[in-house]
């Protein structure tokens, strides 16, 4: 027999309402929500939304400013640059920037994957 109906994930409570472009919007959204992001302080994967553009880590405690989706933002990043670029001789500093952007770079590459197989299904 085969499968008469098409899996919804997040978006399940909405049922047949609102149409189809506007649940995968939401479920993009909501699927941004809860994940799980990476630390910039710690590097775990344990930065959990607490309200509207407040992250905090379940794991060292930090709590810091991000975006409402995501906590970070292409301005932050543009603004984590500039900091790295005017700090010099601090070259332990250095590689902790760039190991924490090359974590923020892979995570936002996992959710474009992410969003691209849910445009498939």
């Amino acid at each position: 027999m085969s499968k008469r109906t098409q899996k919804t994930g997040a978006t399940a409570r909405f049922g047949s309402r609102y149409g189809v472009s506007v649940r995968r919007r939401a479920g993009a959204a909501i699927s941004k929500l809860k994940r799980a992001y990476t630390c910039p302080v710690c590097q775990y994967a344990k930065v959990k939304r607490q309200a509207s553009g407040i992250w905090a880590c379940k794991k060292c405690g930090h709590t810091f400013a991000g975006g409402v989706w995501e906590p970070f933002t292409r301005a932050s990043d543009a603004n984590n640059r500039i900091v790295r670029r005017g700090l010099e001789g601090a070259t332990a500093t250095d590689m902790a920037v760039i190991a924490t952007q090359k974590a923020i770079e892979f995570e936002r590459a996992q959710a474009e994957a992410e969003e691209r197989g849910n445009e498939e299904e």
